[in-house]
């Protein structure tokens, strides 16, 4: 189940949710600055998310969302637009491909079950360049944090989840999308990203030079919302 907090931004009249990736949670987002108010999941289960977000936007009298869902959130931005497309004002896809093969994610859970905590220090070296400023705050606030807390078992949910679950565009026709990639992303290849764009005509595509798997670590990436 998922529980939802909202955070207001003064001036701002929009509402986004923000939806986190695989061995994250709602605190990989502490450094965006964007000028929506901020729908965050909490507690986060990727099971049922859409109903349970559903009743969280009508406890708060939100009628319309946008929804910014990053690597594994994409999977959950595009299951809400299947089932809620009126309650949806716009999808940001960030870092995201269509679909993580079950063989692979098979071997993944081998591996996190061998050694959990090696397993994610790499997956999070993957995610963000070691020498970056990024990684500099990554690893003060929240590297220990995940390391020590994420759950075996939340993990391996998580990865089936991803084996059950794609990117289909067809349930985005006509909707405003922007997907936004770092050139450098090492866990969803940029090029998996752009053929997404091109199922859907009316889709933005955004890269950031530089930039890894969490390209909103970037100054460039708060600037686009200008």
């Amino acid at each position: 189940m998922s529980k939802f907090k909202l955070i207001s931004t003064p001036g701002a009249k929009d509402t986004m949710l923000l939806i986190p990736g695989w061995a994250t949670d709602y605190r990989i987002f502490n450094n965006l600055n964007i000028k929506y108010n901020y729908l965050l999941p909490v507690e986060f289960s990727p099971f049922m998310f859409s109903e349970d977000l559903l009743a969280a936007m009508k406890e708060n009298g939100i009628k319309k969302i946008s929804i910014l869902g990053w690597s594994m959130g994409g999977f959950i931005a595009c299951d809400i637009v299947s089932k809620y497309r009126d309650c949806v004002d716009e999808v940001i896809f960030v870092g995201v491909r269509r679909r993580y093969e079950k063989a692979n994610n098979e071997k993944i859970k081998i591996l996190l079950n061998k050694d959990r905590k090696a397993f994610l220090y790499k997956f999070y070296n993957d995610c963000i360049s070691a020498d970056s400023e990024a990684y500099k705050w990554f690893r003060a606030h929240l590297l220990k944090d995940y390391l020590e807390s994420m759950p075996l078992d939340y993990l391996l949910g998580e990865l089936d989840y991803l084996s059950e679950h794609q990117i289909e565009p067809k349930y985005l026709e006509g909707l405003k999308v922007i997907f936004v990639h770092g050139r450098k992303d090492r866990i969803a290849p940029i090029e998996e990203a752009m053929v997404l764009k091109e199922a859907l005509p009316q889709a933005r595509f955004i890269s950031i030079e530089g930039a890894g798997h969490i390209p909103f670590f970037t100054q460039e990436f708060n600037r686009l919302f200008l």
